[in-house]
């Protein structure tokens, strides 16, 4: 089944606001009109199509790549455009009724590749995070998005994965305003809601362009609740990860 083209009204989340971008103040303080739409949401958006189409086979094990390209603005009428390629790879489109489009691109992926060895680089703390509430099934839900896949069979959004390693960025890596410009994401298991991550990241590489810019690499693992009382974890979704964390 392929993906079909979905719209929705993009609005940003209660606890975007800590990132200041997210905030009309924020945003005009750095030269937008308005308060810029997270990445992870669109990209939860984004998923919508392909989640719709291929269902639970694609959160267990694809993934993709998210490119933003430009802002999505609080407010805006958000297209999710799917473009097939012969690779059989799928590209859904964020399209908006500003002049230069599309604001995003996420080429979808039926099976991810497997799971690369953390890359050498800047060891960050680990953290710990309750799957549930703001980093549930219902993550794209509060954002105006009916789809209820993830809620019936409570399981995590994968849009999550992108939500952790922004938070990853934003306490450890940020300074100031920042803004989230790619992901590749691969999911490997399930997550039951309520599951407990432990988070390993590490920056791989900082550079200049148009601000200072890091690349992460994020590991995401949950405690294997196939083996009770077993101390495994089980590998659950890996990240490539960039956002411009100082705006010049």
């Amino acid at each position: 089944m392929n993906p079909e083209r979905w719209t929705v009204t993009a609005q940003n989340l209660p606890e975007h606001a800590r990132n200041p971008i997210h905030t009309d103040a924020g945003a005009q303080a750095a030269g937008f009109p308005r308060a810029l739409v997270a990445g992870v949401t669109t990209y939860a958006y984004l998923t919508h199509p392909v989640a719709a189409a291929w269902g639970l086979d694609w959160v267990r094990s694809g993934g993709g790549e998210v490119r933003f390209r430009r802002p999505v603005f609080d407010g805006d009428l958000l297209a999710c455009t799917p473009q097939l390629r012969d690779s059989g790879d799928v590209e859904i489109h964020a399209i908006t009724s500003e002049p230069e489009q599309p604001r995003a691109i996420f080429t979808a992926v039926a099976r991810a590749e497997a799971a690369p060895d953390l890359r050498p680089g800047e060891v960050l703390s680990d953290i710990e995070i309750t799957l549930d509430g703001e980093w549930g099934s219902d993550y794209a839900e509060r954002a105006g998005d009916p789809f209820s896949l993830y809620r019936d069979h409570e399981i995590v959004h994968p849009a999550v994965w992108t939500a952790i390693a922004n938070q990853v960025v934003h306490t450890q890596v940020a300074r100031g305003s920042w803004i989230h410009t790619r992901s590749i994401v691969r999911h490997h298991n399930l997550a039951p809601v309520g599951s407990v991550a432990q988070v390993r990241s590490r920056v791989v590489r900082r550079f200049e362009a148009h601000g200072e810019r890091a690349i992460l690499d994020v590991e995401i693992r949950i405690a294997d609740s196939a083996h009770h009382g077993s101390t495994d974890q089980m590998l659950v979704a890996t990240l490539e990860h960039e956002a411009i964390v100082a705006l010049s």
